[in-house]
């Protein structure tokens, strides 16, 4: 990994303006599928199936129409096992939060909230004071999430815990001398494919100088060093998007791993982004290979005993669910349906 330095943080100068082309959206990647993005809408490929209503065939319009999309989260799972991936996106299997996967939700709910404060007043009282206040806020929207702790000596240490990790973010940098561009933002570019390429990057910020760092954070362990390369693939799509979205590589990518205090930096060039898009163009053909043969074959490994799909598993002695029409499949995982899809 090559060394790279953290663009400046002077005083209280901020990372400068938001970025135009993106959109601040309500929900995070991993969420259910996002609305379209208002305007007109973009042409994609054409899926075999029956006319629809309000088509050319039957004397009416086009409805609107997007193109296949693909998220970091999503290409991630088709890597770990097909079959994942059809579960997730295909069938659509609900999967219930977990205490981990609620944790990292309020982790990254407080920080967002932090960077409402005043930058003098983001102190570590100000971030621990608002760990209660969110979690009331995220129970109340997700009923799911208060039922993972029906003691409250329970709740009360799992709380303290999420704490610990906010503490732990002050160790690694300042959020005083920080005035992030973009926050919670949207992402989204089209290759000349017709592919769109999407997701929600936790942090942007941008340097007087116009130097663009990309940061995430992360609440479960730090990746070894063999397996940094599957950490960095997500920063790289994601400067891949700002890349295209912008024509300016990003300066920094930046995984901040909270809960250990390690953050893993990396400063990408074109060569590195040209090859991810090469990467994710083969990925994707990979993807519709699939779709089109019905084949989802699962890829065992050690991350099976976390899945919450093992029953259905045929590896695991499970039978998977029939598979949706194909006018009704979710290939994209963006809530576009083959019969939502016209040339």
């Amino acid at each position: 990994m090559r060394p790279a330095e953290i663009p400046p943080n002077v005083g209280t100068v901020p990372y400068g303006g938001a970025v135009d082309e993106i959109a601040v959206a309500l929900a995070r990647e991993g969420d259910p599928p996002e609305l379209p993005l208002p305007g007109p809408p973009l042409p994609g490929p054409s899926l075999p199936g029956t006319p629809l209503p309000g088509t050319p065939e039957d004397g009416g319009t086009l409805p609107p129409v997007r193109p296949w999309a693909l998220s970091p989260s999503r290409a991630a799972d088709f890597m770990t096992c097909p079959l994942l991936y059809r579960f997730r996106v295909i069938d659509r299997l609900p999967e219930p939060p977990t205490t981990a996967t609620a944790r990292g939700t309020l982790v990254h709910a407080a920080l967002e909230r932090l960077f409402d404060l005043p930058a003098a007043a983001r102190t570590r009282e100000a971030a621990r004071a608002l760990v209660i206040p969110e979690w009331e806020r995220l129970a109340a929207a997700e009923p799911d999430l208060a039922a993972l702790f029906p003691d409250e000596t329970e709740l009360a240490s799992w709380l303290k815990a999420a704490t610990a990790i906010l503490d732990a973010y002050f160790t690694l940098e300042d959020p005083r001398r920080l005035e992030p561009a973009e926050r919670e933002c949207y992402v989204e570019t089209t290759l000349d494919s017709g592919l769109r390429l999407r997701g929600y990057i936790d942090r942007l910020d941008v340097a007087p100088s116009g130097d663009i760092r990309i940061v995430d954070y992360k609440t479960g362990r730090a990746p070894r060093e063999a397996y940094e390369a599957s950490a960095l693939f997500q920063m790289k799509f994601y400067a891949l998007v700002i890349w295209r979205l912008r024509g300016q590589v990003p300066r920094l990518l930046q995984l901040m791993y909270l809960a250990e205090g390690e953050v893993l930096r990396y400063s990408p060039d074109e060569s590195d982004l040209l090859a991810t898009e090469r990467k994710v163009a083969a990925l994707w053909q990979a993807i519709e290979r699939a779709r089109d043969a019905g084949d989802w074959r699962p890829r065992p490994s050690k991350l099976c005993d976390w899945c919450n799909h093992k029953a259905l598993c045929p590896e695991f002695g499970g039978t998977p669910p029939p598979l949706p029409a194909p006018d009704l499949a979710d290939v994209a995982g963006d809530g576009t349906t083959a019969s939502s899809v016209t040339g």
